[in-house]
C-alpha cells in the first residue's frame, strides 16, 4: 500500500511539471505596440505571457513552439489595460434613480454592481478606484479577487467620508422621520474625533483608502454644491489617521476653499477641483497633489439636468452650474502644470464609456500621448502598483488591451476596446 501511495506521489509530481497546460505560454502578435514607458509606438513586436505575468517582449513576431498558443493582433495597437482613478460600481445614473434607496435590496445592488463590473473590464479598464458606496463595493472586490466574478482589479474606499447634511451623508433628502443622526459607522463626521473613528470603521470593513467629500455635490439632495464642508481640523484628523492606517486620501472637491485644506492638509488627490482658482493650482504644485478631472461626469450631469425630472428640484440647478464648468478648468489646470490622473466618475454616466474621457482630456488641449500615459504609469504610482502594472514590460502582470487604430493619431479608438486581457486571462477577443 505504501508502494502505491509513493508511486501516486511520482507520477502526480510528473504530471505537474511537464502539463502542457502549465507549460503553455501565450504569445500576442502586435501590430504596433504602445508600452506605455515612452511617446512612440513599435511595430511588429512580440509580447510573451505565462501565467499572469508577462515575460518577455521581442522584436518581430516569434514562431510559436509545443503548446504554444498565438494570439493575431497584426492590425491592432496594443496598450496596458487602463486604469480609471474614479468610478461607483454599484450605481448608474438614471432619471429618478434617487428612489433606488428605497425599494432596492442589498443583493440588489450586489447584482447590478457585478454587471457593471464585467462591463467595465470589457471596456478595457483593467483596474479601478471605487470612490464610494455603501461597502458592497468591497465585496465586489473581494469576489473579484476570488474569481467569482468578472470585473477589474478594484481599489475601494467602501464607504465615503462626510459632514452632517454634506455631500455623502447617506440620508440627505430623506423625510426627517427617516433621517436619524448618522455618525462615524456610517461615514458622517462632525470633529477630529469623529474623524478618526470613522478613519479606523474603513479599516476595519476593510476599505484600501479614504474619500472624503471636502465640498457640497452635484448629485446629493442638498443645496449647496460648492461650499468647503469640513474644517482645516477635521480634514487634518482624516489625513492624520489615515497615514497611522497605510491609507492615502482623495478629495471631492468643487469648490476652491474645500480644496485648498484638503491640499494643505495632505490628500492624494483631488475629484472634480471645478472652481479651482490661481491660489488652488499654486498649491496642487506645491504639495504634489493630482487632479482628477472627471470632465465626462460633468457634462453627462448638465445633459441629464436638461431632461425634464431626471434629477431633484435641489440637484438639477447645480447640475447645469458645475457640470459644463469641469473641461475648461481641465484645460487650465494642466496647462499650468498641475499634475494629472485619469479618472471618469463612472456611475454618473453610464458604465462602459470610460474612455469618452480621453477625448475631453485632448479637446481641452491634452496632447494624446499625455492623456493615454494619464491613465497608465501615473495611476499605477498612486495606486502603489507602478512595478506591477500601468506599463507591458517583462515581470509586470499581464493586463494588456488592443484596439484598432493608432490611438495617438485618433483618440476615439479608445471607445471600442477589441481585445482584452487581464492577470493573463483572455476576456475579451
Amino acid at each position: 500500500m505504501k508502494k502505491q501511495y509513493l508511486n501516486l506521489l511520482a507520477l502526480t509530481s510528473l504530471l505537474l511539471t511537464t502539463s502542457p497546460l502549465l507549460a503553455q505560454r501565450t504569445l500576442l502578435h502586435c501590430g504596433n505596440l504602445f508600452t506605455g514607458t515612452g511617446n512612440d509606438l513599435q511595430p511588429q513586436m512580440t509580447v510573451v505571457v505565462e501565467g499572469n505575468k508577462i515575460t518577455a517582449v521581442q522584436k518581430g513576431y516569434q514562431s510559436p513552439s509545443g503548446q504554444d498558443r498565438v494570439v493575431d493582433l497584426k492590425n491592432k495597437t496594443v496598450l496596458p489595460g487602463l486604469i480609471d482613478m474614479h468610478v461607483h460600481l454599484e450605481s448608474q445614473t438614471r432619471r429618478g434613480g434617487q428612489i433606488d434607496a428605497f425599494t432596492q435590496n442589498v443583493p440588489d445592488v450586489a447584482f447590478q454592481a457585478a454587471s457593471y463590473a464585467k462591463t467595465t473590464l470589457l471596456a478595457g479598464f483593467t483596474t479601478v478606484r471605487d470612490l464610494g458606496g455603501s461597502g458592497i463595493n468591497i465585496a465586489l472586490r473581494n469576489a473579484v479577487n476570488r474569481g467569482l466574478v468578472e470585473g477589474p482589479r478594484i481599489f475601494t474606499v467602501g464607504k465615503s467620508i462626510a459632514t452632517t447634511g454634506g455631500h455623502a451623508d447617506p440620508t440627505n433628502g430623506y423625510r426627517r422621520d427617516l433621517m436619524g443622526d448618522p455618525g462615524p459607522a456610517e461615514g458622517v463626521i462632525n470633529s477630529p474625533e469623529d474623524a478618526r473613528k470613522a478613519v479606523r470603521q474603513r479599516y476595519k470593513e476593510g476599505a484600501d483608502l479614504i474619500k472624503i467629500t471636502a465640498t457640497g455635490g452635484v448629485l446629493s439632495n442638498a443645496k449647496d454644491g460648492s461650499g468647503p464642508q469640513f474644517t482645516p481640523e477635521e480634514v487634518k484628523a482624516v489625513v492624520d489617521a489615515a497615514k497611522d492606517y497605510g491609507f492615502v486620501v482623495a478629495a471631492h472637491a468643487h469648490g476652491a476653499e474645500g480644496m485648498k485644506r484638503a491640499i494643505r492638509a495632505g490628500v492624494q488627490t483631488i475629484e472634480h477641483g471645478t472652481y479651482m482658482d490661481d491660489e488652488a493650482i499654486e498649491l496642487f504644485k506645491k504639495y504634489g497633489t493630482y487632479y482628477v478631472p472627471t470632465i465626462i461626469a460633468g457634462k453627462t450631469v448638465a445633459d441629464s439636468a436638461r431632461m425634464f425630472g431626471y434629477y431633484p428640484a435641489l440637484v438639477t440647478p447645480k447640475a447645469l452650474a458645475i457640470g459644463p464648468k469641469i473641461q475648461a478648468t481641465f484645460g487650465k489646470a494642466y496647462k499650468a502644470g498641475v499634475k494629472i490622473a485619469f479618472g471618469t466618475d463612472a456611475g454618473v454616466y453610464i458604465h462602459g464609456y470610460n474612455a469618452k474621457e480621453f477625448e475631453y482630456m485632448v479637446e481641452a488641449g491634452m496632447p494624446p500621448v499625455e492623456a493615454i500615459k494619464s491613465a497608465l504609469l501615473n495611476n499605477a504610482r498612486l495606486l502603489g502598483m507602478d512595478a506591477q502594472i500601468g506599463s507591458i514590460e517583462t515581470g509586470k502582470l499581464a493586463d494588456i488591451i488592443a484596439v484598432d487604430e493608432n490611438p495617438v493619431q485618433n483618440i476615439k479608438t479608445l471607445q471600442a476596446v477589441r481585445f482584452v486581457m487581464k492577470d493573463g486571462k483572455v476576456y475579451k477577443q
